[in-house]
């Protein structure tokens, strides 16, 4: 075991391709002592998504899963990757700080890959472009799962020489050398793409010719605006300017990077890096590997990393999960979708119907004889009169319009302001829930309105029963009085016995008037409680067909909303 450690400790020292310092009497060089088991073993990192970027991570995951049947995969691949890569990252060794290093075509990103190592490893020269693979420079053990990740091969990964004390403040770095991400070639910048993607921070490297390129701003500096925390920014070559040209030339790459929206870290405040050096003459360089061992020492940039990732995929998915205004259903919403079912249903005319219907049968208790004779005789000469007419087919078309246009105004109007696939999901629940609704709305108006029996009668009823056939016996008597007078039955004496008789002949329509004007209030109150029980139960029939469903995906969307603002850390 000793000696496999022993062997995988020297391979840094001894792969052909590492220059050596030669000193004037140069003397052998004693094997190091072994690092310890503990130090070989990656740290794993979850340590480090403690706190608010746990629940942030924690809520992003729950968001994707009950966005799942209401949002298409593209929609949310970014989450899913973010996630992937957290969980990836989390596996491997949080002891190391991955940092690559970026730049366009002779920005001279090599030659400042060298003077951080401190000898030639990367290709440096004329010819274009000088890299064409990532390099990795590690300057401690445990970092092999890192670059596998990024899929760097074991022939194109090193360890620089040993510097000293300028080494351990360095100690957990791991720079990447990337190709030119203005390459020609297809493949160098597809896989600087991946790379950036994967690495902790990143080391833009621009030169006085190219720092303004438009390439470079809009479509990584622009992009990555949210990284300012993990980005580093260096002007390159400052050799090459003369007197304050250098100062003015930083100081226009810092109004660029603020126009792209990339916070600066000045004065104290968290955001990119800025600073200018040469990597040719060395100035700089030392600024540059201070910055770079604090960076590195503090080991927090794969979790600032990360925390700008779920920022980024915050943003990107703002537009499906933030609402304008306060959408859902208010009681006047309510209100309207159930009158609008009323008059659909015909709540209305069914009132008035049983209206009528008190009245008739009022009529027909109070009603004097003869008239109750005559409208029976009127029924007889109209077979069928008395039933219920038909509604012509265009009257239930009205209704179903009127029911659809009812679904569709209140899903309308709980939809209004959500962002689109909440909106059509809202718009779907009520239209598969309208489904059947006009058929079970008919139902109701033949069952909900009628009565057990016959309409309910006041307690005066039986007395003014009797009364009118009080009247009726008066008047029979008095004409009874009357023909016996003419017979010669009885005394003649006209007048007492038309008097009877014209008493009831008035008295009668006398009672059944005034019964008509006592059962106008009842008879109204009737009809009326009729109205509101087809109302009611077309309004109930309704929510639980339209409004539950709707509630239920605003529900939803205000589940996935409260993990948004979680994920997106802003109230």
């Amino acid at each position: 075991m000793e000696s496999t450690v022993s062997e995988r400790w020297s391979d840094r020292w001894d792969d052909g391709l590492i220059a050596r310092r030669v000193n004037d009497k140069p003397a052998p060089q004693p094997d190091p002592e072994p690092p310890a088991a503990e130090e070989l073993d990656p740290l794993p990192i979850g340590g480090s998504y403690g706190g608010p970027l746990r629940i942030r991570l924690d809520a992003l995951q729950e968001l994707v899963g009950l966005s799942r049947t209401r949002l298409d995969d593209t929609t949310l691949a970014e989450a899913g990757r973010v996630l992937d890569e957290a969980a990836a990252r989390q596996r491997l060794s949080a002891r190391h700080t991955v940092v690559a290093i970026a730049g366009a075509t002779g920005s001279g990103k090599s030659t400042l890959f060298n003077a951080l190592a401190g000898v030639p490893i990367a290709e440096t020269g004329l010819r274009r472009p000088t890299t064409s693979a990532p390099i990795a420079l590690s300057w401690s053990e445990g970092a092999a799962g890192l670059l596998d990740r990024l899929a760097i091969p074991g022939r194109l990964r090193r360890r620089p020489l040993a510097g000293g004390a300028g080494d351990e403040a360095l100690q957990g770095l791991v720079l990447v050398d990337l190709p030119d991400h203005d390459s020609a070639v297809t493949h160098h910048r597809d896989q600087v793409d991946r790379i950036l993607a994967l690495v902790d921070a990143v080391i833009w490297v621009v030169d006085p010719e190219k720092y303004a390129d438009a390439a470079l701003h809009e479509r990584y500096l622009r992009p990555l605006a949210g990284h300012a925390e993990v980005t580093f920014v260096v002007l390159n070559q400052i050799d090459r300017l003369p007197g304050e040209a250098a100062d003015q030339v930083l100081d226009d790459l810092r109004r660029l990077l603020d126009e792209d929206g990339m916070a600066l870290g000045e004065h104290g405040e968290p955001g990119a890096t800025v600073l200018a050096l040469s990597a040719l003459t060395g100035e700089g360089v030392g600024e540059l590997r201070e910055l770079l061992g604090a960076f590195v020492q503090s080991r927090g940039a794969p979790a600032r990393r990360l925390s700008a990732d779920v920022d980024a995929a915050a943003t990107r998915l703002r537009p499906v999960y933030v609402a304008e205004g306060r959408p859902g259903l208010d009681e006047r919403s309510r209100d309207d979708f159930a009158t609008r079912l009323a008059v659909a249903v015909g709540a209305a005319a069914a009132g008035e119907a049983a209206e009528r219907a008190w009245r008739r049968n009022a009529n027909r208790a109070c009603g004097t004889p003869w008239l109750r004779l005559w409208r029976w005789y009127e029924r007889t000469r109209t077979p069928g009169g008395a039933e219920r007419p038909q509604e012509p087919a265009e009257e239930e078309l009205t209704a179903r319009q009127r029911v659809e246009q009812a679904v569709r105004v209140v899903a309308d109007e709980a939809s209004l302001g959500l962002p689109a696939p909440w909106a059509q999901a809202v718009r779907e629940a009520a239209v598969r829930g309208a489904q059947g609704l006009p058929e079970a709305l008919d139902e109701l108006a033949a069952t909900a309105t009628e009565p057990a029996g016959r309409p309910p009668r006041p307690a005066w009823w039986p007395a003014a029963v009797l009364a009118q056939a009080a009247m009726t016996l008066l008047q029979i008597f008095g004409a009874l009085w009357l023909v016996g007078q003419i017979i010669g039955v009885l005394d003649p004496a006209m007048l007492p016995p038309v008097l009877v008789m014209a008493s009831g002949i008035v008295g009668g329509p006398l009672v059944e008037w005034a019964c008509a004007a006592a059962a106008g209030g009842p008879a109204r109150r009737y009809g009326q409680e009729a109205e509101r029980r087809l109302r009611d139960a077309a309004a109930a029939c309704g929510r639980a067909r339209v409004l539950d469903p709707i509630a239920g995906e605003l529900m939803r969307y205000r589940e996935v909303r409260e993990q948004y603002v979680t994920v997106s850390a802003t109230r």
